[in-house]
């Protein structure tokens, strides 16, 4: 069967190939999960999301239509207005899901198995009933791999026997004295006889090659539900929400400089060195700042000199060659910064990138469809934000010079410009590329 020691390479090389895409296949649903859900949900306790522990059986038992959840996954908005379950599921939580538009059935299916397959929180291997059956099953899927590799080698022992028992017999019947053909030649022959079929299949593989590497670019830079930790967890709700405390306290260069700010720890100190926290969580993490600030609150509070460095870790990082000003969009354009980084007053975990779909919902925000922080949504929101409905004399002295230029050179443009009610920031020059590139 092999004559050669390139039959035997040929062999082993499509061997491990088919074992690790293969291999790759079976844990689709992990990375999938990690990648798309784990943001929000876990298996087993509810976060920002629902537990998705056996959520098939859950909707199956509350009467959702077939196919429903699947559309809940890809768009649920969709679903909501076909399923009064999904509707009702609907109303869990105000924070809505994204959109992922992009995940097949099968894709879907391999994030649930995977997140069934998930042991209960302190299950241990010998432990009875459910929670060891859960030990088990992980234990199984765990081994799959190697089912899968098995497989595969017997898969390519199989199509190498049958392709040298074919060989065989037609080496019997050739002409005496004639050369047998060669792997390559037989291959070579097959594709000359089917080349239109050939050459439609190697057409399709290469288009679907690049519209795939097309979607990978189009993700890059895409950070949309970005949370990265922080050394101290600092409840938006409650400062800005029950207390009321106004953004530019904390952040008090956003309407003067490029930068909002990081308030330092003194900042703090100015409510904390009484405010000490009543549960024990909010103790131990009031204990952070009183560390960086070398303060003790016993007898009265003192400090000891001895001071360190609270490192954050930055929540919209845009490339180094765009330029952003947020005393530009603030103090001139009137953006809210509800409109950026969502209702702060109602934010209870750690700073986020706030996908689109979220912005969208709070009132008097622009309504765009671009996800946050990439280009397209920067320039949706120039060509429908209004930075003035007339004069723009009041907007400092760079608008003032554009009007007072528009007026006295171009009064047709200037009239053009104001038809609509509004001046938006791409009529003045806001989608040219200098405006944001270095």
């Amino acid at each position: 069967m092999f004559k050669s020691r390139a039959s035997w390479l040929s062999g082993i090389f499509i061997t491990l190939f088919l074992a690790s895409f293969l291999t790759a296949y079976g844990q689709d649903g992990e990375a999938l999960f990690k990648s798309q859900c784990a943001t929000c949900h876990q298996p087993h306790r509810d976060g920002t999301g629902p537990k998705l522990f056996e959520v098939r059986q859950k909707w199956e038992n509350g009467g959702a239509q077939e196919g429903s959840l699947n559309q809940w996954v890809r768009n649920w908005q969709v679903a909501a207005a076909n399923d009064p379950y999904a509707m009702e599921v609907s109303q869990w939580a105000p924070t809505a899901m994204s959109l992922f538009p992009s995940l097949t059935d099968e894709d879907i299916d391999a994030i649930f198995d995977y997140v069934d397959a998930q042991p209960l929180p302190g299950a241990t291997a010998d432990a009875g009933g459910s929670g060891g059956a859960q030990t088990v099953s992980v234990q199984e899927e765990s081994d799959l791999g190697w089912v899968w590799i098995l497989l595969a080698v017997i898969f390519v022992v199989i199509i190498l026997s049958v392709g040298g028992v074919r060989r065989q017999l037609v080496n019997l019947n050739a002409p005496d004295g004639k050369e047998p053909k060669t792997y390559g030649e037989e291959i070579k022959e097959l594709v000359w006889k089917y080349k239109k079929t050939v050459g439609v299949g190697v057409l399709v593989l290469v288009m679907g090659v690049i519209v795939s590497l097309f979607l990978v670019l189009y993700d890059i830079g895409v950070v949309t539900a970005y949370q990265p930790s922080q050394p101290i967890e600092f409840p938006h709700s409650v400062h800005a929400g029950e207390n009321g405390i106004d953004c530019k306290y904390c952040h008090n260069s956003v309407e003067k400089s490029k930068s909002a700010g990081i308030p330092t720890v003194n900042v703090c100190m100015n409510c904390h060195k009484q405010v000490q926290g009543d549960s024990d969580d909010d103790i131990e993490q009031i204990s952070k700042i009183y560390k960086a600030a070398g303060f003790s609150p016993e007898g009265g509070g003192q400090y000891s000199g001895e001071t360190e460095n609270i490192v954050w870790n930055k929540v919209h990082a845009l490339p180094d060659h765009v330029f952003f000003s947020h005393a530009q969009h603030v103090a001139v354009g009137g953006i809210d910064c509800a409109q950026c980084h969502g209702d702060m007053t109602k934010q209870k975990e750690l700073p986020r990138v706030v996908p689109v779909e979220e912005l969208n919902e709070i009132e008097g925000n622009i309504q765009l469809t671009k996800p946050t922080l990439t280009m397209g949504w920067c320039i949706e929101c120039h060509h429908e934000k209004g930075i003035s409905s007339g004069p723009m004399t009041n907007k400092g002295g760079y608008y003032e010079e554009i009007h007072k230029r528009l007026i006295e050179n171009d009064i047709s443009l200037y009239e053009k410009y104001i038809e609509d009610g509004k001046v938006t920031v791409s009529e003045l020059g806001g989608w040219e590329c200098a405006k944001c590139h270095y």
